[in-house]
C-alpha cells in the first residue's frame, strides 16, 4: 500500500544566506549559546513551520505573524521571534509570483532562503 505522505510536497526547500544561520538550524546547543534559549527555540519552531508547509500560504496565519515587508525591504518576509527580533527570509522564486495587482501570491511560493535574524525597527 502506498502512503499518502508520498504525495505531499512540503516546503523543504529552505536555504540559508549565512553559514552561521545554517549551523544554528542544525546544532541546538550552538543556537542556544549564540541566540539565547528563547530565540533559539522560536527560530527552530519557525523553521519547523516552514518545513511543514506546502507553500508559504500555509504559515500565513500561524503564530509568529508571518508577513511581507515593505519599502526598502520589499520582497522580504518576516516572522516574530522574541521581541523585538525577527526572522527574515526571501522566496526562492525569481521573480516572486504576483497577481495582476502586483500583490505577491503566497500560494505559489514553495521555497525560501533564511536571510537574517534582526531587529529591523532599530535600523536607520
Amino acid at each position: 500500500m502506498v502512503s499518502v505522505h508520498n504525495f505531499i510536497t512540503l516546503l523543504t526547500d529552505i536555504s540559508f544566506e549565512s553559514k552561521d544561520l545554517k549551523k544554528y538550524a542544525h546544532d541546538d546547543r550552538l543556537a542556544v549559546r549564540k541566540l539565547g534559549s528563547r530565540r533559539a527555540e522560536l527560530f527552530k519552531q519557525r523553521l519547523d513551520d516552514l518545513r511543514a508547509a506546502e507553500t508559504l500560504e500555509d504559515v500565513r496565519h500561524l503564530p509568529g505573524r508571518y508577513h511581507e515587508l515593505i519599502e526598502d525591504r520589499k520582497g522580504q518576509w518576516s516572522c516574530n521571534l522574541d521581541h523585538p527580533y525577527r526572522l527574515i527570509f526571501v522566496p526562492h522564486e525569481n521573480p516572486i509570483p504576483a497577481n495582476k495587482h502586483a500583490q505577491y501570491v503566497w500560494l505559489e511560493i514553495k521555497g525560501v532562503e533564511i536571510v537574517e535574524i534582526v531587529n529591523y525597527h532599530k535600523e536607520g
